[in-house]
């Protein structure tokens, strides 16, 4: 048997940062992971999205170059080269990671762990072997959600898994699903040459967000040529030929070379011993209480697996707190960790154009607060926006006469403005607060400015 202070089951964002901190503290930590270290986000997920979304980007960049006086043309795109760009990424991160796993002494156990839990208290057992300690973390994460009905081939029905491993690109795709995953792929693709149809159950796009952002969203896909439906769910679909036949549920037929199914994705948590253990689980997600532990003594859960939005940087921290948290019961930390908080989360879909958010949205925060005051900016008062060729907007929700209570952004590259954002939110500034700040010029944070200027009664340069 094995004995650890700390044994975490998964190894990707919210397990892996939970190894690193608790190992920074002083606990001896054992991390188990079936498959590589870095999980879903690295591999499969967050970062090899974003350098196709990269790739696509610099696809435009070429294609459009005449409009910023280069006369460019986009001879092909190579998909093999794309994805060896972003496996070279992946590689390095990884490296690195496992760099730093090694440096802080974490026994990584390769194999698919299961939670046990006995008259001793919880273990992971991999194989044979039973690593045992205090505390243990479930951190298994999540998996792309698969629809009845629906069978993933590979082939021509796909998950975000093997869109990520084609060999070559798609003449014709349909997106089904208008959440962060699928307008993702469906800007991607378009920017790479493939006619794109993109199919949402839901009335609009990113349902989570600003109902003006996801009609932002929607109505930039259509001018650069993606077929947005909305409000119609599918019906079924079949192969046909080489490629899918998709049918939906208003009668529509849309022939394409692949059907991607981007419908969300579920926690990791069937058969690895949960509930044989006491821990309860709701729809295959794990029930926690506010400092992440669940019924089980000494067992708690992270990242996908607790209910909430699916984000990596969620997990991490999640894995930080847990680990502090852990540390702070064996007497390794003094004061006991703050719990993060999902109001303060920020959201961002690297689509074109890009959409982010941190806070409450406008109908969420007329519910909590009754009234609210809001402000939308036009981007097209600011000059680094000008010069980037993008529209967008900045819209602040504030309590009235209180603090800025939701931040919502649509524009190229306005995933950077989320950080200052999100420090607006979390230490509930109010709008003359954040207008009295000195942004450089020119970038698009001086949009932020200008928008907290304006809802604080000093409108400067404000376009309608």
């Amino acid at each position: 048997m094995n004995v650890f202070d700390l044994v975490v089951l998964g190894a990707g964002s919210g397990g892996y940062a939970c190894a690193l901190r608790a190992a920074q503290l002083g606990l001896t930590v054992a991390l188990v992971e079936r498959d590589k270290v870095g999980g879903t986000c690295l591999h499969r997920g967050c970062i090899p999205t974003k350098a196709l979304l990269h790739a696509a980007e610099v696809a435009d960049s070429a294609r459009e170059g005449s409009r910023f006086g280069i006369h460019t043309t986009l001879d092909k795109v190579d998909l093999a080269g794309v994805q060896t760009y972003a496996d070279g990424v992946v590689s390095r991160l990884y490296k690195g990671l496992t760099g730093l796993v090694r440096a802080r002494g974490i026994t990584v156990v390769a194999g698919s762990g299961r939670l046990v839990h006995d008259a001793e208290g919880p273990a992971v057992q991999v194989g044979d072997e039973l690593y045992r300690a205090p505390a243990v973390v479930l951190a298994t994460g999540s998996a792309p959600r698969h629809l009845p009905g629906v069978a993933v081939d590979g082939e021509v029905v796909l998950t975000s898994d093997e869109a990520l491993r084609l060999a070559t690109l798609p003449g014709r795709a349909v997106v089904l699903g208008g959440g962060v995953i699928g307008s993702e792929f469906a800007s991607a693709w378009r920017s790479l040459g493939v006619e794109v149809t993109l199919v949402e159950a839901l009335p609009r796009l990113l349902a989570a967000e600003e109902p003006a952002s996801s009609a932002a969203l929607e109505k930039a896909f259509r001018a650069r040529g993606i077929e947005v439906l909305t409000g119609v769910a599918l019906e079924s679909c079949r192969r046909a030929g080489a490629g899918v036949e998709v049918t939906l549920a208003d009668g529509r037929a849309l022939a394409a070379d692949v059907l991607l199914v981007a419908v969300g994705r579920v926690a990791v948590s069937a058969g690895l011993g949960y509930e044989e253990a006491g821990v309860v689980l709701d729809r295959g997600l794990v029930a926690v209480d506010e400092r992440l532990a669940t019924g089980v003594d000494g067992v708690y859960a992270v990242g996908d697996l607790v209910p909430g939005l699916q984000l990596a940087h969620r997990g991490f921290a999640h894995g930080l707190f847990v680990a502090e948290e852990v540390a702070h019961r064996a007497g390794r930390l003094a004061a006991a960790p703050v719990p993060p908080q999902d109001r303060d989360l920020p959201r961002v879909t690297y689509s074109d154009p890009e959409v982010a958010s941190v806070g409450l949205t406008e109908a969420a925060a007329r519910e909590a607060y009754g009234e609210v005051e809001t402000l939308t900016y036009d981007l097209t008062g600011n000059g680094r926006s000008q010069i980037l060729g993008t529209s967008g907007f900045v819209k602040l929700v504030r309590r009235a006469d209180g603090p800025v209570v939701g931040v919502h952004l649509v524009g190229s590259r306005v995933g950077e403005l989320v950080g200052e954002a999100q420090l607006i939110t979390g230490w509930d500034a109010h709008p003359g607060e954040v207008a009295s700040l000195q942004h450089a010029h020119p970038t698009q944070h001086e949009a932020l400015g200008e928008a907290h200027l304006a809802l604080a009664g000093r409108p400067l340069h404000v376009h309608g």
